[in-house]
């Protein structure tokens, strides 16, 4: 059904305030799904007519879009949409810096410990004299990647896993804010084998500091680049600083449409959110920014590559992944994050006289005020 906004507006608002104490009958499930795919009709409707504006808009065999050179489009990447996946290898539990985006705000000082000595490595614990036989038995990776919290914390473990991949020709990249690094400890990851390194510029506000940190890491590593949730504070703290950044000698940057979780979703209370095929949740302003800014770096032929890390380029990630795990036609683990779909997030956007629908009907039979039963 193309349900109206005013109706959309009128059954969120009683949804909202039910605060999942109750569950919704089938009909009313039916509304709110019909209003969630009115809200992403049109979001989508506004990143494809911006999607138009962009010089050069290319795609990685559909799975997802990016401008630049090919030859600087990262590994990481290619590996995670394209190959066996991208096996999670993590240790640090801690992190130095709160910010507002992480899966993990408000929990950071209570995750649990890997263990000592141990690895996660695909949900799994292993010691590092594990991983030659993990990799005989089940396969080597395509490409495995350093995350969770802030690795640099404890860098100094790192380099022994990072030999062990590279001597097996399994590509490396790594996740970091960027603020803890040193020429030496970079080196360090360098002559291990670290193919790439990731700064998330945004956890520091485009902070000098790291744009230096960055600049020296370009110097040992083989490729660096940027990776961020792309928010209006970052895009314009990136423009402002650009020449900067160019000027390290990054080869790109993922604009990372921000997703969001129960944890940081408050954060960003009162912005205008949709739902990715009933999957993420995202404010709509995302990933505009990021089709923003590559219509920019078209026209003015950036020497850095920009890749939309969007919802949609997430789903492609997750059916790759599914056909490499041979699992059956249509498998997926992509889905929200939250126990109960937070109506009252969504009423900003349906609120907003500027955010029409692109097609409206009246509610069928059945599903009118005073025949539909609570």
């Amino acid at each position: 059904m193309k349900i109206s906004r005013k109706d959309a507006v009128a059954w969120f608002s009683l949804f909202a305030q039910m605060d999942g104490e109750t569950e919704l009958s089938v009909r009313q499930t039916e509304i709110a799904y019909a209003v969630l795919a009115q809200i992403e009709r049109a979001v989508e409707k506004k990143q494809s007519d911006s999607m138009r504006l962009i010089p050069g808009l290319k795609t990685l065999k559909s799975r997802t879009l990016y401008v630049g050179k090919d030859e600087q489009f990262p590994g990481g990447c290619r590996s995670c949409l394209m190959g066996t996946g991208l096996t999670a290898v993590r240790k640090t539990n801690r992190c130095n810096l709160q910010c507002p985006f992480c899966y993990n705000f408000g929990e950071l000082d209570c995750q649990e410990p890997i263990g000592e000595g141990l690895w996660e490595i695909g949900g799994g614990r292993y010691r590092a004299d594990d991983l030659e036989l993990l990799m005989e038995i089940q396969g080597k990776p395509s490409g495995v990647s350093y995350v969770y919290l802030e690795p640099f914390m404890e860098i100094e473990l790192y380099p022994e896993v990072i030999r062990i991949f590279h001597k097996n020709g399994v590509y490396q990249h790594m996740y970091t804010n960027g603020t803890l690094c040193t020429r030496e400890n970079l080196k360090a990851l360098a002559d291990a084998g670290l193919d790439e390194l990731r700064f998330n510029l945004g956890a520091t506000d485009c902070s000098d500091a790291v744009i230096r940190n960055m600049a020296a890491a370009c110097e040992v590593i083989p490729r660096v680049g940027i990776e961020t949730p792309m928010t209006p504070d970052f895009q314009r703290q990136f423009l402002e600083k650009r020449e900067a950044i160019f000027s390290t000698g990054i080869s790109f940057m993922n604009c990372a449409e921000l997703h969001l979780n129960p944890n940081n979703v408050w954060n960003y209370e009162g912005e205008p959110m949709y739902m990715s095929r009933l999957g993420y949740v995202s404010p709509a302003w995302s990933r505009l920014i990021t089709l923003d800014l590559m219509a920019q770096a078209g026209a003015e032929n950036w020497p850095i590559l920009l890749h939309d890390c969007s919802n949609r380029t997430k789903i492609s990630r997750d059916m790759n992944w599914k056909h490499h795990e041979e699992a059956r036609f249509g498998a997926t683990s992509y889905g929200r994050e939250f126990e109960r779909i937070p109506y009252g997030l969504f009423l900003p956007i349906l609120e907003d006289q500027a955010f029409p629908f692109l097609e409206e009907e009246e509610l069928p039979a059945g599903y009118r005020p005073g025949e539909l039963a609570l």
